[in-house]
């Protein structure tokens, strides 16, 4: 069964714009996601769900980024995108480690997290799509989302609904091509 969420699971880059997920979904992956492996369980990760008044926010300053970078025709293009997603969530990692080893296995940690989110998230129907791109390393939107930068760094931006459409899977690396046995 979990194998075939994992093969099956899909990056989702278009949302049914007139469908809303459950709270109770979203909450349901949260935990599943704190369920994580986490060495020393040091739970290093926090979810951020955008509400109304953050998501505005954060369309406003996707647009501002991408046209310093892309220009303005990307920029309303990327903002008109983001404004039709049903939700968003934040995860980030905890950044206060005593050691550079402890900060490695901490984000290590919410990556694997951010994996059981968007596991049970498609098992419930919802897709995902994890983005790392030049807005969550922009303080500017650290300091929409009221975060501290010296206690958190995003890790994912998260935006979730139900898919519009889901692509074809790609082919994977053989087995041979990943995999060395040693004696």
């Amino acid at each position: 069964m979990i194998k075939e969420t994992i093969q099956n699971r899909r990056t989702i880059p278009l949302f049914d714009a007139e469908r809303s997920v459950d709270q109770s979904i979203i909450e349901d992956a949260i935990i599943a996601a704190s369920w994580a492996p986490n060495h020393h369980l040091t739970e290093p990760w926090h979810f951020y769900q955008l509400g109304d008044k953050k998501t505005a926010a954060y369309t406003e300053l996707l647009y501002e980024v991408i046209n310093e970078y892309k220009g303005p025709a990307l920029a309303q293009s990327k903002k008109h995108k983001a404004g039709t997603v049903p939700g968003w969530l934040v995860v980030t990692c905890t950044t206060n480690a005593e050691t550079n080893l402890m900060l490695v296995e901490d984000y290590a940690a919410v990556c694997c997290a951010i994996q059981n989110l968007m596991l049970v998230l498609w098992d419930s129907g919802v897709g995902t799509k994890w983005s790392t791109g030049i807005i969550t390393r922009d303080n500017r939107f650290y300091d929409v989302l009221g975060i501290d930068r010296s206690q958190q760094e995003i890790v994912g931006l998260i935006p979730y609904g139900y898919p519009k459409k889901v692509p074809e899977p790609r082919a994977r690396k053989e087995l041979s091509q990943i995999l060395t046995q040693t004696d």
